[in-house]
């Protein structure tokens, strides 16, 4: 055993950059093929007209703001630690915890949303019910799905993470377009076809983490936990809310057409994070692993530069070519809005992508005073721009990409500024 541990570290170096290679890699081509399918299920605004495309968006956004990043957060940081500290019996009692704790939540909104439905409906100003009841469970899969690729990713069976993607997006196209096309389901149909995606994707997960989950469970310490949950909740669910809330924003403040129109930039805008977000994913249980075993690791810099340099050309790209997709895709109809805001969407995703990189190793490593600046942003934005916005989509933006600054910003100053103050003091 000694002379395995004197001779595997020099080799190690190299093992791990291929690996992280060719697994971010994966996930970028299964991001990108995810993305792709779900981004073909768009195009049918066209058929079911611009109004239902925006109550498409609508109940959609809803499900994007579901805690999804931070439950994903959590459980793969849970899952990475378990493993590194050999705790994995301590994992199973908690995944089920939350487990059902996420479905007693869910059940809850789900009571009151039924009770409240005519005021959902007269607010967001839908004629068809049947959108409300396809989004509820809907909600369900869009929580228990983020869990159990948050294991995946955690035991870095990216393999499963990536085809889990791949699988969703075509169960959510086809479902999509036969809903539409063959019984004119409108905005209904392409929430089924998301509901019964999210639900394909939770089962593959299920299966291939059912020994993390089915294992015999021992009781663990809530308290520590608490103290990494409760503020990866909160620092996580603060950047997912900079990240989706804009849509839902559009769709209160502009016409119905206008927020259709707007939804479509923003479609292509957030592809940027499909290309991106897969260097962070790869990274972040790495990070975890590395923290928890006391292990140096440059490797956030590494991702930190080829996300800003992937962002930064993606951008560019799309507000040159994003028109022309917007035109192919959505039809002519769209791309005036579009093309106006698309040059201001892109620009903002950019320094949003950086801060991701930056604040998945702020909490790999559990360093989580950041989390106070992130929640004053979270709470800021939506004062923001019931204070400045007006008709135009452009102002809507401007204020997204100047709180994606800031939080880049912060996210900055506590990986590199707070720590060399630390150092000289």
């Amino acid at each position: 055993m000694p002379a395995t541990q004197v001779e595997d570290p020099p080799a190690a170096p190299a093992t791990a950059r291929g690996s992280f290679l060719r697994e971010s890699g994966w996930l970028m081509i299964a991001n990108i093929v995810g993305g792709l399918l779900n981004f073909v299920v768009h195009p049918l605004a066209q058929s079911v007209g611009s109004a239902e495309y925006g109550v498409f968006a609508a109940f959609l956004a809803v499900t994007i703001c579901i805690p999804t990043m931070p439950l994903q957060l959590v459980f793969t940081q849970q899952t990475a630690k378990a493993i590194a500290t050999n705790r994995q019996r301590e994992l199973a009692g908690f995944i089920r915890w939350a487990w059902f704790a996420s479905f007693v939540v869910w059940l809850v909104f789900a009571i009151v949303g039924a009770l409240g439905r005519a005021g959902i409906l007269e607010r967001w100003q839908i004629t068809n019910p049947a959108a409300l009841w396809v989004t509820l469970p809907m909600v369900l899969f869009s929580l228990w799905m983020p869990m159990f690729a948050g294991v995946l990713q955690g035991q870095q069976n990216f393999l499963w993470l990536g085809w889990s993607m791949i699988i969703n997006a075509i169960g959510r196209l086809v479902i999509a377009v036969v809903a539409v096309k063959v019984f004119s389901g409108g905005a209904a149909g392409m929430l089924t076809g998301v509901t019964v995606g999210a639900a394909i994707a939770t089962g593959i997960a299920l299966w291939q983490t059912r020994s993390a989950w089915s294992a015999p469970a021992l009781p663990f310490d809530w308290q520590p936990v608490l103290r990494q949950v409760v503020p990866l909740m909160l620092g996580a669910g603060a950047f997912q809310f900079l990240f989706t809330a804009d849509t839902m924003f559009a769709k209160s403040y502009f016409d119905k057409d206008t927020a259709g129109f707007y939804s479509s930039a923003g479609t292509l805008s957030r592809a940027l994070m499909w290309l991106v977000g897969p260097l962070a994913m790869v990274m972040f249980p790495r990070i975890v692993h590395s923290s928890t075993k006391g292990e140096k690791s440059n490797l956030a810099n590494l991702v930190l530069l080829g996300t800003g340099i992937l962002a930064v050309v993606g951008a560019i790209s799309l507000a040159f070519l994003g028109p022309l997709v917007v035109k192919i895709f959505f039809g002519q109809k769209f791309v005036p809005v579009a093309a106006a805001v698309l040059p201001w969407y892109a620009s903002a995703m950019v320094p949003l992508a950086l801060a991701n990189v930056l604040l998945s190793n702020l909490f790999a490593r559990s360093f989580l005073k950041v989390v106070p600046v992130l929640c004053i942003l979270a709470i800021g934005y939506p004062f923001a721009i019931m204070h400045f916005h007006d008709d135009r989509p452009e102002t809507l933006l401007k204020i997204m990409g100047v709180f994606n600054l800031m939080l880049f910003a912060a996210c900055a100053w506590f990986t590199w500024g707070a720590k060399a103050k630390a150092e000289a003091g």
